[in-house]
């Protein structure tokens, strides 16, 4: 349904509850095929806004895979998510990893 004059911050805000809708279901399907089993704690680092803040602003991250979404269907919003947002998960991941082996140790 066409709009008059949209309003910019509800048309985000409609995008991003898209992009969150993807990227939880992108997040499930990743974690199922790297660990083989469902990681919830794992889910939650990676979809939670608090990583997604260390992208941007998280309704804007989501929004963009949301616009992705709209546009190309899941393979163009999955694409946004492993070029755009699995990298810096990964990366955080390992640091998470490795400082948790340091307080292990003392």
């Amino acid at each position: 349904m066409a709009r008059e004059k949209a309003d910019p911050q509800r048309v985000e805000q409609e995008q991003a509850w898209i992009g969150d809708a993807v990227l939880g279901l992108h997040a499930r399907r990743w974690i199922l095929q790297r660990e083989g089993k469902m990681d919830a704690e794992m889910f939650t680092r990676l979809t939670s806004n608090h990583f997604l803040n260390t992208i941007g602003n998280p309704t804007a991250v989501e929004a963009a895979i949301g616009r992705a979404y709209d546009s190309g269907g899941l393979d163009a919003a999955f694409a946004y998510i492993e070029s755009e947002v699995l990298p810096k998960f990964l990366s955080q991941e390992k640091k998470r990893i490795r400082e948790s082996h340091g307080r292990h140790r003392n």
